[in-house]
């Protein structure tokens, strides 16, 4: 019997830019419902929908399945450039009825003991938010090719295998984090004003952990699938100039000032 997350929905902003993130997304997706009975939704932004085309019937296929009725897949069609991933994010938690949501980066992978582990913190009320890594060289970023991926899949979802092909890096706020959804509302869910990479993975942090939430973490690592960048997740966005202001205004908020903003805000 698989470990039982139903508590737990995963909320997966989406736009498939290239094929190594396409291979990413599969890779996730697979391991996810394979190894957990849980709940996933996908929301999309783009001209054409390639998980429907491309992603859907190979995760189908490796889960030996025609349905899968725990994943939720919602379409946005849209030409705009920018993937406005706070938006998605905010729109899925609210669809969400799990106690537990999951901001949930597409490209990565946690042993599965961690997910176990932050799901009982925060049903057990011992957490509000959790992240399931360490801070600090807790990050393992895998370079990996069809060949791996496959092995991967097959073998019995190996992390050692990933590890041998990873280099350690800087863990800090990304990659995902487990909420009580309340709390994920409440505390004003994702600032819409960050549009496509952003540093609002280190604002999130500041907010919930400046409002008094208890904000804690898993000593395990987090691999990341590497794969190409586009304005859409790296410095060149053209709106990181307005990102890192809004980021800098932020984060000289103080519990109180944090709390009037985001309820103008939300309001």
């Amino acid at each position: 019997m698989k470990p039982n997350l139903t508590d737990t929905t995963f909320i997966i902003p989406l736009r498939i830019e290239s094929g190594d993130r396409m291979r990413n997304v599969i890779t996730s997706l697979c391991y996810l419902l394979d190894s957990f009975d849980t709940n996933i939704i996908i929301k999309e932004g783009d001209s054409t929908s390639v998980f429907l085309d491309s992603v859907l019937p190979q995760v189908k296929e490796f889960l030996e399945v025609d349905d899968i009725p725990n994943l939720t897949h919602v379409f946005e069609n849209t030409d705009d450039s920018e993937f406005h991933r706070t938006r998605y994010l905010n729109e899925m938690t609210h669809m969400a009825t799990t106690k537990v949501v999951v901001n949930y980066d597409c490209d990565i992978i946690l042993p599965l003991e961690s997910y176990i582990k932050a799901q009982e913190m925060i049903i057990d009320g011992l957490s509000d938010v959790v992240y399931p890594y360490g801070f600090g060289d807790y990050a393992r970023m895998a370079q990996v090719d069809d060949e791996t991926v496959s092995e991967f899949l097959t073998e019995g979802f190996s992390i050692d295998l990933l590890e041998s092909k990873s280099v350690a890096n800087n863990a800090r706020f990304g990659f995902c984090q487990f909420f009580d959804r309340e709390v994920y509302i409440s505390g004003g869910g994702e600032n819409e004003r960050f549009i496509a990479y952003a540093p609002e993975d280190e604002e999130r942090a500041y907010r919930f952990s400046t409002l008094g939430y208890r904000v804690d973490r898993i000593d395990a690592f987090v691999y990341h699938l590497e794969h190409s960048r586009t304005p859409n997740s790296w410095y060149n966005n053209p709106h990181m100039a307005n990102n890192f202001a809004l980021w800098e205004d932020l984060q000289k908020m103080d519990k109180q000032e944090l709390i009037q903003y985001y309820n103008l805000y939300n309001g």
